[in-house]
């Protein structure tokens, strides 16, 4: 079964999430902050069966920002940092050129539908 990783501050996205994936036959692991993300994706194995196939991370987080989670991982875990969606409720089309919303190639704008979430995660999965 593949694994999910839904991190966001904002308990009701988490739920709304956690549950599509499971509908998707995903286990799902979540965080509330950036550093107790930080800590599960680093502890994570690499083993091919029981590695995050997919991370959803919210852009603005507490103690730790999903940008900053994002640099970290592409320096210690580059397989992680590609795995990564991220999520913002900020205007993605206005993103400075150099930040990471306009560099990172999974990156959806709040609210987003479910279909958008989908093809994402196939992308990300290779799928």
């Amino acid at each position: 079964m593949p694994r999910a990783l839904i991190v966001d501050d904002e308990a009701g996205i988490r739920f709304a999430l956690k549950r599509w994936f499971e509908r998707q036959q995903y286990q799902v692991d979540e965080a509330d902050d950036g550093e107790v993300a930080l800590r599960m994706l680093r502890e994570s194995p690499d083993a091919e069966d029981q590695r995050y196939e997919v991370v959803v991370c919210d852009l603005h987080l507490p103690h730790l920002s999903g940008e900053a989670v994002l640099g970290l991982l592409r320096t210690e875990r580059p397989d992680l940092a590609q795995r990564i969606i991220l999520t913002t409720g900020d205007a993605v089309a206005d993103a400075p050129a150099g930040s990471v919303m306009a560099e990172h190639p999974y990156v959806l704008q709040k609210p987003f539908d479910l279909a958008t979430l989908r093809d994402m995660v196939a992308t990300v999965r290779g799928v």
